[in-house]
């Protein structure tokens, strides 16, 4: 063991590089070889170098409550995650297990609702969901795929099982870290890629547009080439850089929703050259916002009639409407039934325990125990709504149990993972800190899935917090096919 990694403290938890001290795990051999043979000040030099390439790229996401400016260069640890093939593969099977019971649980809950009736998920929690959508009852949507893209969140524990930690089906973000995170270590480490076999991932945005194609609606004029728009809120929104990037990969037109106009519930997009049909939308807008004559009447975000014009079958939008009720973290709870139900399978992915505070046992273990667990709001993102009870003052403790009380549907508690660590670089040397993975799941003809995804990487000391928007960065995440 080289100089860099002489002082590396393993830890009581599940660390990616090391299988015990000074014992490097066979995938990360060759990587620990390359960072070890590195001379004096060349980590600093590559980290300027990949630093600067993102301020060049414009590479950024927004903080809303920070007062010291919104814009911020999204924090890159050089050191990347590796993932072995045997590893991925389980992961895959995974996740298109399901993505399957996913979709199936929404087509079933806006049909027929079998899962209510035979009493696997309780009504009051399907009726209560903020984002399930009562209008879309008996609505079919073209090839009965509701969620198109999806995030899934992944933990490892103290064992080194992956554990899925949530489900992003609305609006999920960060593929576009993924895509520069490797550019930039292309650019840094350009021969380490051809000795270690790492599967590329620059395949997403043709993937993305061949799936956005796929589901165009059965009446579509030109169905060799339907039009494709990403509709994204405007550039004051905290994932913009992403829908540009991802609108520039695909080579299709980004817009606004004044740029969209609805005539005889057909959708038309504003051109030099007059109106031009669309027939997909892939919309980086919550459902609440994108159409006020249907949902929140005071949107300036949305498309006046887009609801309308999708209803009559001529305009899809990915991902469909209603998919949120999947998002919430008490529906979360279920999954592993969902896959029973509909698949018949066991999960091949558990999820965390989790405790739902709508139930009166699991509310009562959670009202006793909030100082030892973690809490979350259920439809929250990034981060917030969330208390980890080790971490918090008693004043949070006493105001987390009295919003339990007030709206117990709203909230769930999870035991503290210890999140597996990572080395990444800190103020000059290498230190473990914790990460979560976050793979992107594509599902149009097949269900695709890139080989890697966002390592989010808690770069605060002993954090457990990986959001971009409580101080958390990435890592360029690597699936190899040798050992």
């Amino acid at each position: 063991m080289g100089q860099l990694f002489s002082n590396y403290d393993v830890g009581d938890f599940y660390d990616e590089m090391f299988a015990a001290p000074g014992q490097v795990r066979p995938h990360y051999e060759k990587v620990l070889e390359r960072f070890e043979g590195m001379g004096d000040g060349e980590i600093e030099r590559k980290q300027a170098l990949a630093t600067s390439t993102f301020i060049n790229q414009g590479v950024t996401f927004t903080v809303y409550s920070d007062n010291q400016g919104t814009e911020r260069i999204f924090p890159f640890d050089l050191f990347p995650r590796i993932i072995p093939r045997e590893e991925w593969e389980h992961v895959e099977r995974g996740l298109v297990q399901r993505i399957q019971a996913l979709n199936k649980f929404l087509h079933d809950i806006y049909h027929d609702q079998r899962i209510v009736k035979e009493g696997i998920i309780p009504e009051e929690l399907v009726k209560s969901a903020k984002h399930f959508r009562p209008e879309f009852m008996g609505f079919d949507v073209p090839k009965d795929i509701y969620i198109h893209i999806c995030g899934s969140d992944l933990i490892r524990d103290r064992d080194g099982n992956y554990l899925v930690l949530e489900d992003n089906g609305r609006c999920p973000s960060g593929v576009s870290y993924v895509l520069e995170n490797r550019q930039v270590m292309k650019r840094v480490f350009p021969q380490l890629f051809g000795k270690l076999k790492v599967r590329p991932v620059d395949s997403y945005g043709q993937d993305l547009l061949n799936l956005l194609r796929y589901v165009a609606p059965a009446n579509c004029p030109n169905p060799e080439d339907p039009t494709v728009v990403l509709l994204t809120p405007g550039i004051f929104n905290s994932a913009y850089f992403e829908h540009s990037y991802l609108a520039r990969s695909m080579g299709i037109e980004i817009v606004v929703g004044q740029d969209l106009v609805v005539k005889d519930d057909i959708v038309f997009m504003k051109t030099t050259k007059g109106l031009k049909r669309v027939d997909v939308v892939y919309r980086r807008i919550d459902d609440d916002f994108i159409d006020p004559t249907v949902f929140r009447k005071d949107s300036v975000l949305g498309v006046p009639g887009i609801v309308n014009a999708y209803r009559k079958g001529n305009v899809n939008l990915a991902n469909a409407i209603g998919t949120g009720i999947a998002d919430d973290k008490v529906t979360y709870y279920f999954v592993p039934k969902m896959i029973k139900f509909y698949l018949g399978e066991e999960p091949i992915l558990p999820n965390v325990e989790t405790y739902l505070t709508m139930f009166e046992k699991d509310r009562k273990y959670v009202l006793e125990h909030i100082p030892e667990l973690v809490i979350k709001s259920a439809n929250e993102s990034g981060g917030y709504g969330m208390l980890i009870g080790p971490h918090a003052t008693k004043e949070e403790h006493e105001k987390f149990r009295q919003a339990i009380i007030k709206d117990p549907r709203n909230y769930v508690a999870q035991p503290v993972i210890s999140l597996s660590r990572s080395p990444s670089f800190c103020d000059g040397a290498v230190e473990g800190r914790h990460i979560d993975f976050r793979p992107y799941i594509l599902s149009g003809e097949k269900i695709s899935i890139i080989p890697g995804g966002l390592t989010r990487v808690a770069l605060r000391k002993g954090s457990l917090v990986v959001n971009s928007s409580q101080g958390g960065g990435s890592k360029d995440s690597w699936v190899v096919d040798d050992e």
